[in-house]
């Protein structure tokens, strides 16, 4: 198959500029340039020797309507009304000259693409100068009647494309107009569906695990009173966990299905009260700087991140107190989260899964997020753009 070669751009500017919408300007002046080169006298009635004068006028006046960018000024109706009545003298002048259609092709343009008052003007005007070349002429009954017929029926056929053209861009508005109505209606049943699933999963799902989790705390601590197994009590505080975890994520789910998402300082400060709730630990949250709306992808980095480093420090330091900086600086964002076990842990062989997310997280939004021990613990620490 062969390839479809893309149209230059000059020549859609032939077509779309010239020939669609100026085409007829460039008529006069040929017609008047034929005319003189054809006749070679002698001229008729009071204009002998003004033809060239008169033609001069004409041209002029089609050369103003080729310069002008656009001829709905009134230099520009002033330039067709010129060249209409100069093109009739010369007609007067010059029987056999080949600018007897200029007025019709005025008054056709005039009713097709000028607002009334000015529609008006150019009608008249060349209406006036056909009568004036007929009388001229000494023309009989049938010919006067006949060349105001041939301009009317020009001008009603102009009148009515003008009123199609208008008619077709009504409808183009008017189904624009329905389809951003129908495009509208969707959105709207969309948002009521998505508000329904929110209420639903709120409901439903996070009372649901919000219960779960106060009957697992009281199992926990009846476990404790009772002296039950370690390792019970541990499964236990494991679900315990789960279920607030679940509780969390139910919650930002509700948030984005309400297109009403939570900021990261609020959220990372669910989480810090969560951990605190469930492990007992001290987990203190400090923010510095003012918070403010963070685009979407760093939101979920640093929540994320914060989840990932909290659930390490329960899993690799259990009872060692936590500390969550976050900090609000110009032209960016800083999460550190840092636990203290009271000794230097040694460095890690290889890198976990979440410390791998985390990192490939932060790079995908332009951040840095560095990880190592410290004095007396461990830390994460994220610093992204925003």
């Amino acid at each position: 198959m062969s390839e479809i070669r893309p149209v230059p751009r000059y020549v859609r500017i032939i077509e779309d500029y010239f020939i669609e919408r100026r085409w007829w300007q460039f008529v006069p002046i040929p017609l008047i340039v034929i005319t003189l080169a054809l006749h070679r006298g002698p001229y008729h009635g009071v204009f002998n020797g003004t033809a060239y004068a008169l033609a001069t006028v004409s041209l002029i006046s089609g050369a103003l309507m080729l310069v002008l960018p656009r001829l709905t000024n009134r230099w520009g109706i002033a330039s067709l009304v010129v060249m209409c009545v100069s093109s009739g003298l010369l007609t007067i002048a010059i029987p056999q000259s080949l600018t007897l259609p200029l007025p019709y092709l005025v008054a056709s343009v005039g009713a097709r693409r000028y607002p009334m008052p000015d529609s008006a003007v150019l009608v008249g005007t060349a209406a006036v100068t056909v009568v004036a070349t007929q009388f001229a002429g000494r023309p009989s009954p049938l010919s006067f009647v006949t060349v105001l017929a041939v301009l009317a029926a020009l001008v009603l056929g102009a009148v009515a494309r003008r009123n199609r053209a208008e008619r077709v861009e009504q409808m183009e508005v008017a189904l624009a107009r329905a389809q951003t109505a129908r495009e509208e209606h969707a959105k709207a049943a969309a948002l009521a569906e998505r508000t329904r699933i929110a209420r639903e999963v709120h409901d439903v799902l996070a009372h649901s695990l919000s219960a779960l989790s106060l009957n697992l705390q009281g199992a926990r601590l009846m476990l404790a009173r009772e002296g039950a197994s370690e390792e019970a009590q541990e499964q236990v505080r494991r679900a315990q966990r789960l279920a607030a975890e679940g509780l969390a994520e139910a919650r930002r789910a509700v948030a984005a299905l309400r297109e009403d998402p939570v900021p990261a300082a609020r959220a990372i400060a669910d989480l810090v009260t969560s951990a605190r709730l469930e492990t007992g630990t001290p987990t203190e949250l400090t923010v510095e700087g003012q918070p403010h709306d963070l685009p979407g992808p760093v939101e979920a980095a640093l929540y994320r991140t914060a989840q990932e480093a909290l659930s390490n420090a329960r899993k690799h330091a259990p009872g060692a107190p936590v500390k969550v900086l976050l900090t609000y600086g110009d032209g960016h964002t800083e999460l550190t989260v840092t636990d203290h076990q009271g000794y230097r842990p040694a460095d890690p062989v290889t890198a976990g899964y979440g410390l791998t997310g985390m990192r490939e997280r932060a790079e995908l939004i332009g951040g840095e997020l560095t990880t190592g021990p410290t004095d007396d613990g461990w830390r994460v620490r994220l610093v992204v753009p925003a």
